[in-house]
């Protein structure tokens, strides 16, 4: 099997334990308004690769890749899953760490068939990174193009299936550094059982030069870059959420 391939990156040290080799898959449904790669958007295009000339040429940086491994994002990797799938399940035989970083967009938890596909996923996954972009699915479909339901469903999924998460959400002025959004996300991450991290990371504009050469128009226009005070801030509010649901399963 093959699948289509934007790029690999030999010492990524932000895409999981470690420092690991990112594989760009390529593709993507949603449109977020501050994706800073959008050359990854096209479906089908790209370098055909199979896994074992990327599990190859991982091998040729192991050593470097220390308390590391490999990591799928994007794009969305999940728009290949059979891919992915094959992919870690001969990483996980060269006792390879296992990484996913995904929008969990399309999971689908009413089709028993792409179900039980992500369940076979899972068997060979060591950790998912899920960007929960914004836990209103009005906001969020303002944001991504698409709701959040099935982006929700799969973290209680992963919970489920004991995946262990970590989450990462992003800070924008002006569209989710709002309180009560962020208490209701810190909420919804105090009922999953999987959490082992939560990244709140400041919203940048590096992307905007990435849209100047393939000529787009940048979504965010002037919106400015948040400070880490911002985040700081954020990652406060959802904590006091998350604690809260908690207490709340405490006095259950």
């Amino acid at each position: 099997m093959e699948g289509y391939i934007h790029s690999t990156e030999s010492f990524g040290t932000v895409d999981g334990p470690g420092i690991r080799f990112v594989i760009f898959m390529q593709g993507c449904p949603m449109r977020c308004k501050y994706c800073h790669n959008p050359d990854t958007w096209a479906i089908g295009k790209g370098e055909k690769r199979t896994a074992e000339s990327l599990l190859d040429e991982y091998e040729t940086y192991k050593e470097f890749m220390k308390n590391g491994g490999i990591t799928c994002t994007g794009g969305e990797p999940l728009l290949q899953l059979d891919f992915v799938t094959e992919l870690f399940e001969k990483a996980k035989r060269r006792n390879i760490h296992t990484c996913l970083d995904t929008s969990g967009i399309t999971f689908m938890p009413e089709n028993e068939q792409v179900v039980e596909k992500f369940k076979r996923l899972m068997r060979y996954t060591d950790l998912v990174m899920l960007d929960i972009k914004h836990i209103d699915d009005a906001e969020h479909k303002k944001l991504t193009g698409h709701g959040n339901k099935n982006i929700l469903a799969f973290a209680e999924f992963l919970s489920g299936e004991g995946v262990e998460l970590w989450v990462r959400h992003v800070v924008v002025p002006g569209i989710t550094d709002n309180d009560k959004y962020l208490h209701d996300l810190g909420y919804f991450l105090g009922g999953l059982k999987n959490l082992k991290a939560l990244d709140v990371l400041p919203y940048h504009t590096m992307g905007k030069a990435k849209y100047e050469q393939l000529g787009l128009e940048y979504p965010l226009g002037d919106t400015p870059a948040a400070d880490k005070s911002l985040a700081l801030h954020a990652k406060e509010i959802i904590m006091e959420g998350l604690k809260d649901r908690l207490r709340k399963k405490d006095g259950e």
